[in-house]
């Protein structure tokens, strides 16, 4: 098996996975373009299935309320100094892989990163509800794709497919949270980790 490059798993769900995304750019842009970008979600109970016939299990843990008001007091204090504008959204009836497989939709239609980036700006810094699909619509009218693609994803068979792709890379990765970064054997998780997945990246381009 050929041995895999730089790369980082993104959550849309995550507010750490979308500061992460923000310094990536802001402060790392050469390292953005060098790094294989894979999405990391909570995939509903079909693929769930689907993945123990494989044998794959993700080591996904309901949050508790303690952990819950932690990160809510943490996040305002990191988009603080940041300077970051943010809402909380408010997550009723979440389907992640809404989201998530409507990416996997807009990378193989060529839009990936404004994918993200509209995905991003609509649920942290909007509160808009990405788990519904015409957000997806509505973000593929708005960066020039085929609307129809992105808010029926989570229903095609083949996006599906690829999206138990994605979900088996992160099992074999051991990821087990967001955002996560790896180069070579060593790998960080955490945005505070971020500088040091930089410089080995940059390290890695070097020689």
């Amino acid at each position: 098996m050929a041995r895999r490059g730089p790369r980082w798993y993104f959550s849309f769900r995550s507010p750490y996975s979308w500061m992460a995304y923000r310094d990536l750019l802001d402060r790392y842009p050469d390292v953005a373009g060098q790094i294989e970008w894979l999405p990391f979600w909570e995939p509903d109970q079909p693929a769930l299935d689907e993945l123990e016939r494989s044998n794959v299990r993700l080591p996904y843990v309901a949050m508790s309320k303690e952990k819950h008001l932690y990160i809510l007091q943490d996040v305002r204090r990191l988009a603080r100094a940041r300077e970051l504008e943010m809402v909380w959204p408010v997550d009723t009836a979440p389907r992640w892989e809404v989201s998530h497989l409507a990416y996997l939709a807009a990378e193989r239609l060529g839009a990936g990163p404004e994918f993200i980036a509209a995905t991003y700006r609509a649920r942290w810094e909007l509160g808009e509800d990405i788990s519904d699909p015409r957000t997806m619509a509505r973000i593929g009218r708005d960066i020039g794709i085929d609307p129809g693609a992105l808010e029926g994803a989570h229903d095609d068979p083949a996006v599906r497919e690829k999206g138990l792709q994605a979900l088996n890379s992160l099992h074999r990765d051991g990821v087990f949270g967001v955002p996560f970064f790896i180069v070579g054997f060593d790998k960080f998780w955490g945005v505070d980790r971020l500088p040091q997945f930089a410089e080995s990246v940059r390290a890695k381009v070097a020689t």
